[in-house]
């Protein structure tokens, strides 16, 4: 006798990738709009400027160029064919995780935030490194 109340369904890999992607996303974004509300930010995007030599116009382009990897990897996810899905998926995570903690700060809402992002990119990895193809 079954006595589950709501049968056991298992979800699609590529809806729980492109799912984990969008809380990536949202994550990144809102971690840049509290960032936003912190007194002198704009003096250390100006002092990263001048330390790194890249103008601001670039280090923004950097960033949005960064911020455009979890949106593509949303659609990414759910239409690319398996092989290649899971590569990119690794890879994509990797490379977020790279990013995320390269230019981490140390305000208290960016290390949370970006610790709830980590977790998310290795699930990402994990179930894509983990996924099988029953299509096959």
């Amino acid at each position: 006798m079954n006595t589950n109340i709501i049968p056991a369904k298992r979800i699609d890999t590529k809806v729980l990738l492109s799912t984990l992607w969008i809380v990536v996303m949202i994550n990144m974004a809102y971690a840049d709009i509290l960032s936003l509300h912190i007194p002198g930010v704009f003096d250390e995007v100006a002092k990263t400027s001048v330390s790194t030599g890249a103008p601001i116009p670039q280090l923004m382009l950097v960033g949005a160029i960064m911020m455009e990897i979890p949106a593509a990897m949303i659609i990414l996810s759910r239409v690319l064919k398996y092989g290649v899905n899971r590569w990119v998926n690794i890879i994509a995570g990797i490379f977020t995780i790279a990013y995320i903690w390269g230019g981490a700060a140390s305000y208290p809402h960016y290390i949370f935030i970006a610790t709830v992002e980590t977790i998310c990119l290795l699930l990402i990895i994990w179930f894509a490194w983990k996924w099988r193809n029953v299509e096959a």
